[in-house]
């Protein structure tokens, strides 16, 4: 890229404040600490994502909340062109525990963003005040 190319924008978007219920507020107050937590099961030894009570693979409800750091590879995505805010990019990221996220990607131009990428995450503010929600950076 020459000195009088501007480098593209990097995708973002603000995001609602999530819903915190009973079952999720460890995660939203951990992700407010910056830690990143993922459940397991003891039943099975399954890691899973969308955190829950009750483990995806057998049924128990003998689940552990984790920490994890947040790293993993894209999986896919795809780039959002028609915003009022600006191209931005969803999709999944195949955590290094196992689970596949669903989740916003940051720091990154879309003809940076790659499948296989290696990426970490990072917390952004939230529209109204609430927690921070994870959103994934290139590592």
């Amino acid at each position: 890229m020459s000195e009088t190319q501007e480098r593209p924008a990097t995708l973002s978007r603000p995001l609602p404040s999530p819903a915190v219920s009973i079952e999720t507020k460890p995660f939203w107050d951990a992700a407010a600490d910056g830690r990143f937590l993922i459940k397991r099961c003891k039943s099975c030894g399954q890691a899973h994502w969308y955190p829950r009570t009750y483990c995806p693979f057998c049924a128990s409800g003998d689940t552990v909340w984790e920490e994890s750091p947040g790293e993993g590879v894209v999986y896919t995505y795809s780039v959002m062109h028609r915003s009022p805010t600006g191209p931005y990019a969803i999709g999944y990221v195949t955590l290094n525990e196992g689970p596949a996220v669903l989740t916003n990607f940051v720091d990154v131009t879309a003809d940076e963003l790659k499948i296989g990428m290696k990426v970490k995450v990072k917390f952004q503010p939230t529209e109204g005040g609430g927690p921070p929600a994870p959103v994934f950076a290139p590592a």
